[in-house]
């Protein structure tokens, strides 16, 4: 019994763990900043502006690393497959990382993320992201993406926010595995489309 209250601490500790992160970004309740970025969807460059997606309704803003990674990879694809069901409770839904125009360009036009079914942002040097109060890490040597390609820029932390057209923070979702974080998010916004 002892042996099991102790794995049971553990465990509880090591969710608690992977959880914090999220706890030192934007909370529930809190004021979205206001954002502008070059973006792209289905490789077209364009620009983003928060401010324009709420006036049509809640806006999903998720942060990730990088394109290309693996993480990264199972989140773009997951949001592709359920992009359907965002639309249909009324969200737009952008992806946000520090990648360069030209990465997002191939990526959101893969027919295996992004697939051309929603916007990814290029927040190179990590402005909006420190915004939201995330961390945002230096690009690190010799990494490089799924296709091999190197890496040069820094990495935000995983972190999804839901924004409803107040512009207020409905939720945000970190430390959970990529597809949960899909998941929760598309849970949130039919939760906001059946309360509208």
């Amino acid at each position: 019994m002892k042996r099991l209250l102790t794995l049971g601490l553990i465990a509880g500790l090591s969710v608690g763990l992977m959880s914090t992160s999220a706890f030192a970004a934007l909370k529930e309740g809190d004021k979205a900043p206001v954002f502008n970025l070059e973006a792209s969807l289905a490789g077209k460059p364009f620009n983003f502006s928060l401010a324009e997606s709420l006036k049509k309704g809640p806006v999903v803003v998720y942060f990730y690393p990088s394109a290309y990674t693996g993480g990264c990879n199972i989140q773009a694809h997951t949001f592709s497959v359920n992009s359907d069901k965002f639309a249909a409770a009324g969200a737009t839904v952008i992806g946000v990382s520090l990648d360069s125009i030209e990465r997002l360009n191939d990526f959101s036009a893969d027919p295996e993320y992004c697939a051309g079914k929603f916007a990814v942002g290029s927040d190179v040097g990590g402005k909006v992201a420190r915004s939201f109060e995330l961390n945002v890490r230096e690009a690190a040597e010799g990494k490089v993406d799924s296709r091999g390609k190197a890496i040069e820029h820094g990495f935000a932390e995983r972190t999804t926010f839901i924004i409803t057209p107040d512009g207020k923070i409905a939720a945000t979702i970190g430390g959970v595995t990529p597809a949960d974080n899909v998941k929760a998010a598309l849970e949130k916004v039919q939760q906001l489309a059946k309360a509208g």
